[in-house]
């Protein structure tokens, strides 16, 4: 408030938001060292549930409900009970009271492997059938890649007439 510093560089210092650090100020303007008070202090949240909901929400998951899974109890709290609470606070109420197991984290769905080093070491052969060329015949487009580059060093279309013949062709053609 002397000046001395810019109401940004205090933020940084003390490790608040820079938004948080305005209001903070504003507040101050207005009322002084009161202003900065806690207002609702001694007051239960706003967004507080009450005992008896979460009371009866494991109680109904005990009683009732005992073979859902959480999401689908949670849509019956609502639907059936008119309990409109945050499918979060019922996941966490019901694994607090040992209703329900805390699920492990999936891991990613694939994970990266590291390309080859050399030019060679690896060749990725690929077929996709298509239309490729709009005449209404299908054909299959052979590419052989190299990993480590993704040069190309093979790439053809053939007239569909089964795996096995077009790929003996394609690695035939290509010097393999």
């Amino acid at each position: 408030m002397a000046g001395s510093l810019k109401w940004w560089e205090a933020a940084e210092i003390i490790g608040v938001s820079d938004r948080t650090m305005r209001r903070w100020r504003e507040r101050y303007q207005e009322g002084g060292y009161d202003g900065l008070y806690g207002r609702r202090k001694g007051q239960p949240s706003p967004k507080r549930i009450p005992f008896q909901v979460a009371e009866k929400v494991p109680q109904l998951y005990r009683e009732k409900y005992f073979d859902f899974n959480v999401q689908h109890f949670h849509e019956k709290l609502q639907e059936e009970h008119g309990i409109q609470i945050s499918y979060t606070w019922v996941r966490m109420a019901l694994q607090g009271a040992g209703l329900v197991k805390n699920q492990r984290r999936r891991g990613t769905h694939r994970r990266r492997r590291p390309r080859r080093p050399l030019p060679g070491m690896l060749l990725h052969i690929d077929a996709s059938k298509h239309a490729w060329f709009g005449d209404g015949r299908h054909y299959d487009l052979i590419t052989i890649l190299d990993d480590a580059t993704s040069e190309t060093y093979y790439a053809q279309a053939y007239a569909y007439s089964g795996m096995s013949g077009v790929l003996n062709r394609a690695m035939r053609n290509a010097g393999y």
